[in-house]
């Protein structure tokens, strides 16, 4: 497997199923700025907390031009019942052979129940018009973190 992306290198053009009966890519964002996040699972506390953080914060990411985009595992009918029930605006990319997870390194060893399992760290990537990644935060804690990354959006 090669390194996960980072600041400095170019997003992917991976193209995933989205909700609204979508195919999308970030490719589909060029000439605009993209704020993708990462999060384990749909209508779980730390992911809704994060979903609603974004939500409440939209239209200031809106006005500095930027498209969000949530990405899980999950399919596309969870997808579509966890953005319906919170009033997401934005949509919710369904990554179920980990292509955009792998190529962006998210996905980590974690333990439930006892076991080892392989899940998502909550992470999230700004990406600049030009399709580069300008900033990364990994190992996310949901508080405060939406106002971070609208912050590093507006230093643009």
């Amino acid at each position: 497997m090669s390194d996960p992306l980072t600041v400095g290198d170019t997003a992917p053009d991976i193209r995933l199923p989205a909700t609204g009966d979508q195919e999308l890519s970030l490719a589909d964002f060029r000439g605009q700025p993209v704020v993708l996040y990462f999060y384990p699972k749909d209508s779980t506390p730390g992911c809704t907390s994060e979903s609603k953080d974004f939500t409440r914060l939209y239209d200031d990411f809106r006005n500095a031009g930027a498209v969000i985009l949530g990405c899980s595992r999950d399919g596309i009918r969870s997808h579509e019942n966890f953005r319906a029930k919170h009033d997401m605006p934005f949509d919710l990319l369904s990554d179920g052979d980990e292509a955009l997870c792998n190529a962006f390194g998210v996905l980590k060893e974690k333990t439930m129940f006892g076991k080892k399992v392989m899940g998502i760290e909550r992470s999230t990537f700004l990406i600049d018009a030009e399709g580069t990644i300008r900033r990364e935060w990994r190992k996310v804690k949901v508080d405060g973190h939406a106002e971070a990354v609208l912050e590093a959006l507006q230093a643009l």
